[in-house]
This record gives C-alpha cells, structure tokens and sequence, in this order.
C-alpha cells in the first residue's frame, strides 16, 4: 500500500474518533493489522476494504484515491466557515453542534455487530469471539485465545499463555476475607448438627425421629449467619429457612394456632427483606 492510502485511512479513523482497537472490533481484524496498513507496512484486502468503506461511509474509489479534485474544491466552496455541514437525508449518522454522532446501528456481516450512538458496542463473529464495551471504558473480550475483562482500561481477569485465568490482584483484595470470617466458615457445624439429629433421634425426646430431622436446618443458617455478619448486609441471612423450622415447631407443638395458623409466620419473610434493602449498606465488589 502506498503512503497516500495509508495516510488516508488513518485520517478517516481520526475523524470518526475511533482507536485502532475499535475499529480493529468493528471488521473483525487484529488492531496490529490497522496499525500496519496505516504505516504502509501491509495491506487490507478486499474484504476488510469493503468493512472499512462502510465505516467510514465512503466509496472504494475515495479510500484507496480520495475525493476527486474538482469535487472537494465545490465542496470547499460550498461549505461557510464556522458553520456545521448538514448532513444528507440518506446518511444513516445525526449531527449536533459540536459532534458528528452515529445513530444505533446493526449489521450481520461476518456475525452480529450492534454499535449504540451511546458508545456502547457488542460484536459476536466466530473469527473473533464476543467482544462487548462500554462508553465507560469497561470491556469484556472472549475468543479461542481466552478470555480479557478491563475495568476501565485497567486489565482485571486475563488468560495467561498457558490458558491459566488470573485475576488483577488489585480485584483479589477486594473480595478478601478476614481471618475471622475464614476461620467461622470452615467450622465444621454439619458435625454439630449431625450429633444433634443423632442424639435427639435416639433418645425419643419431642417427637424423636419424626422432628429431629429439623437440626440439619441449622446448618444454612449458620454460615448464612456469618456471612451477614461479616459483610454487614443482613439480607444474606437465610431467613426463610428460619421461618420453616418455627413453622415446623409451631404445627408440631400446637403452638399460634399449630399447622391452620402457623404459616403466618412466612408473611415475616417480605417484611424482613424489604427492611434489608432500605438499610442495606452501599454496594461493594463484597457483597
């Protein structure tokens, strides 16, 4: 490629205000691929020709040899100074004040492309896998070569070159867990609960067998209990399952009314969660 076309197709990158990355994503190329035919090192071919020309909106004769002379000199003279140039009827684009803006836009060549006039874009082709980015800078890239989260630029969760997943120590601290909570979690309370389903079954105390069986509900509530506590968000707590053993212990022992009145109980678990959600804490990658 001569250096004329590759100058002109990075000019036409610059005024689209597209990275060599996004418009890498947009035709289903490498963004070392766009960096070479803009230093003249290589050349597309007709097939990325063809993608790059409806990018920009051009013909393939005003990519490879620009705008005819005597027609950018009309166009020059047409155009006042210091005023922005509408844009045709035809043009799929929108023009404000200060910014040429593209409208949503859909296409289903070499896979599905959606590119939102927001700046948010998803691009799913079997060449280069899923890729989805946000006008916020956050990205997410899945392909044969594996997987790449950004937050904000900034690379959190990668494949290494022996298909290994890592994660950004800085994400790792965030989800960290204190001693304590670690040392609550690996408590083995299944073994508490398996002795009392052991001992209150054999010795035939409150209904024995038939009842017992109501020890192994301790069990979620217990680490759901800690959780609670340890992230200071009281909606973790595995509430519902509180309410069946009292609902349990209510028909049994005839207490409220037993089994005809003792599903009242359950209308507390609407309650509790609305009263978590108006005093639950500002979320974290914590919780």
């Amino acid at each position: 490629m001569n250096i004329e076309t590759a100058n002109r197709l990075l000019q036409y990158r610059k005024q689209h205000n597209l990275s060599q990355e996004e418009l890498a994503e947009k035709i289903g190329v490498s963004r070392q691929a766009v960096s070479k035919w803009e230093r003249s090192e290589a050349s597309p071919d007709t097939d990325n020709l063809i993608s790059l020309a409806e990018v920009y909106g051009v013909s393939l004769d005003e990519l490879l040899k620009g705008k005819p002379e005597d027609q950018t000199q009309q166009e020059t003279a047409d155009e006042k100074p210091d005023e922005p140039v509408e844009p045709d009827n035809t043009d799929t684009s929108v023009y404000d004040d200060t910014n040429y803006v593209r409208d949503d836009r859909v296409s289903f060549k070499n896979g599905i492309h959606v590119d939102s006039k927001d700046g948010d874009r998803v691009h799913i082709s079997l060449k280069n896998g899923v890729n989805v980015c946000s006008r916020d800078g956050d990205n997410v890239h899945v392909s044969w070569d594996g997987i790449k989260v950004e937050e904000k630029g900034k690379k959190r969760v990668y494949t290494d070159e022996d298909g290994h997943v890592m994660v950004d120590e800085e994400l790792k601290n965030k989800h960290f867990k204190s001693p304590a909570h670690k040392a609550f979690l690996k408590f083995p309370f299944w073994a508490i609960a398996l002795a009392l389903f052991l001992g209150w079954g054999f010795s035939g105390m409150c209904f024995g067998w038939a009842l017992s069986w109501i020890a192994f509900l301790s069990i979620p509530l217990y680490y759901s209990l800690v959780d609670a506590i340890f992230k200071r968000d009281p909606s973790h707590f595995a509430l519902p399952v509180l309410c069946a053993a009292v609902y349990i212990f209510f028909g049994y022992f005839k207490v409220c009314g037993g089994w005809p009145f003792g599903w009242i109980v359950f209308l507390a678990i609407p309650v509790y969660y609305v009263i978590c959600s108006i005093i639950k804490p500002k979320k974290s990658c914590d919780d």
